[in-house]
């Protein structure tokens, strides 16, 4: 989730960045006018008090574009802000016309295409119109002073038709990638839930398919007791026999399969893994030795298996995870690595943890698990060979 919140407060610096280069231009046409000795107060105070209010207001609205909310009582507000600073400010695309571009730039994001064109043409047209009134009336441009009326509307029209162009795409681009981050991060969690409900699937499938005819058995022979026991005791009595045969025959299967879930395969595991981690969207490499490991060994390092995958998935970021098995005749290893360290991992594997390193304890060997200092996590189990009693 750090990852989101991340990705969050980027595409919204990127989005305010606009409102930061609205002032620093405003900053500037203002420092313009005042060296030239033409400030006219009442006109230039409205207009601060105005980009003031619409700053506020463009905050708001970029950050409800973020969540996928248009607010439209605020676009419409800021909007007329951004002509009334204009108009009094005169509409220079370098100075207080830019405040019109800044609105534009959040008011094309989350509307249809046509309307963002429509909002398009409106800010082109409604900018050019207030700064060719300016330059006809005699006030000019503020930022860029170009001799000729024809040329200094020219140019504002150009520097208009870029920036319209320009804006809306860039900020829509910024908000696409946070959404697609947003729905990468929802889709790998839906990957994870989708993986454990599939193995409680098949630990379900399995059990019944194990006990299930024995219980039914029992069940049905049950009923036929009882129904004999008046009639025919010693029927009875021998559907009783058979009941506790299947009875006792239910109770050692069951434990087998408890046993051999908890005595896991080690290759089943691999292989099981790999597949949780990749449709958590997490590539999963597994290095592995041509020949099998001794005994003792693989139900141990199953397990281990088992539960620093399960604390990848559970704790950190990770995109990158390595399975490393190898063993030589004094030692087996087991290395799972993986690029998603966060802070206190270590201190938040906690009980499962603990059970490896019993577990592991059980068989002579020993579990370490630390980030490794270059943005890695490292579990190490390692088992003396060969392997006593």
């Amino acid at each position: 989730m750090d990852a989101i919140r991340r990705a969050r407060r980027i595409a919204l610096c990127m989005l305010n960045s606009v409102a930061v280069t609205m002032w620093l231009c405003i900053v500037v046409s203002a420092l313009g006018v005042a060296t030239d000795g033409r400030v006219s107060w009442p006109r230039l105070v409205p207009a601060l008090i105005a980009m003031i209010v619409f700053t506020w207001l463009f905050l708001r609205i970029a950050r409800a574009v973020l969540e996928g909310r248009y607010l439209t009582r605020e676009v419409v507000a800021a909007g007329a802000l951004a002509f009334f600073a204009a108009a009094l400010g005169v509409a220079d695309p370098l100075g207080w016309g830019f405040g019109l571009l800044a609105w534009l730039s959040l008011a094309a994001i989350g509307v249809r295409k046509w309307v963002a064109v429509g909002l398009t043409v409106g800010t082109f047209v409604a900018g050019l119109g207030l700064g060719a009134i300016a330059v006809l009336t005699g006030q000019g441009l503020v930022s860029i002073p170009i001799p000729g009326d024809v040329a200094a509307i020219i140019t504002m029209g150009l520097l208009y038709a870029l920036m319209c162009a320009v804006l809306p795409p860039s900020n829509r681009l910024w908000v696409w990638i946070y959404t697609l981050a947003v729905q990468a991060h929802e889709g790998r969690a839906a990957h994870t839930q989708l993986a454990v409900a599939e193995e409680r699937l098949r630990f379900a499938r399995d059990l019944h398919d194990l006990v299930g005819h024995q219980l039914s058995a029992i069940a049905v022979k049950t009923e036929l007791a009882v129904r004999l026991s008046d009639a025919d005791t010693v029927a009875a009595k021998a559907e009783m026999v058979e009941v506790n045969g299947l009875t006792r025959t239910a109770l050692r299967e069951l434990r087998q399969a408890v046993r051999g879930y908890r005595e896991l395969d080690l290759n089943a595991e691999l292989d099981s893994v790999k597949g949780v981690l990749e449709a958590a969207g997490i590539r999963c490499e597994l290095q592995l030795p041509y020949r099998e490991p001794p005994g003792g060994v693989a139900p141990a390092f199953a397990y281990a298996v088992r539960e620093a995958v399960t604390n990848v998935l559970k704790h950190s970021t990770a995109s990158f995870c390595e399975i490393t098995l190898r063993f030589t005749d004094e030692e087996a290893e087991l290395l799972v690595r993986n690029d998603g360290v966060v802070r206190r991992q270590a201190a938040d594997l906690g009980s499962g943890l603990m059970g490896m390193g019993e577990r592991l304890a059980g068989v002579g060997g020993k579990v370490t698990a630390r980030p490794t200092g270059d943005g890695e996590f490292l579990l190490r189990a390692v088992v003396s060979l060969p392997i006593c009693g």
